[in-house]
């Protein structure tokens, strides 16, 4: 009698989802173990869907310079007057990086409005508010 030589076994991977599974058969029993396994997966999926972490972004915040800078005044933070430097650092500890010159840009608008006033020498100029906010209504 003569024996016939045995093939190498045969490794299948899978991953369905956060399920990852690895099997190692001979050739003529790989498909059974392969429908056995998914149709566990399937029952399984069934009973608890698979949680995907689902990561919520912050609201995507498009304020110009100008308006953020008008919120400080209805926050009466410009009741001292304040630099440029000063109005800078604040709108950058609070999230806003805007350029240097769009700081002041917005600044000079502000003045321009009769929102604030500008007191001192040019390059030196701090910002004061001109009048105070509306008061909310109650």
């Amino acid at each position: 009698m003569t024996e016939s030589p045995q093939k190498p076994p045969i490794r299948v991977k899978m991953k369905i989802g956060d399920i990852e599974f690895e099997i190692e058969s001979q050739e003529d029993q790989i498909q059974a173990a392969v429908d056995r396994i998914l149709t566990t997966v399937t029952n399984r999926l069934k009973e608890a869907p698979l949680s995907t972490p689902q990561r919520t972004a912050p609201p995507p915040r498009a304020e110009t310079c100008k308006g953020v800078i008008q919120k400080l005044w209805e926050e009466n933070w410009f009741s001292n007057p304040k630099s440029l430097e000063e109005v800078h650092s604040e709108l950058a500890r609070r999230g806003f990086h805007y350029d240097r010159t769009a700081v002041a840009h917005a600044l000079v608008d502000l003045v321009k409005d009769n929102v604030l006033t500008r007191i001192g020498r040019p390059r030196r100029y701090q910002y004061a508010q001109k009048r105070p906010p509306a008061s909310l209504p109650n």
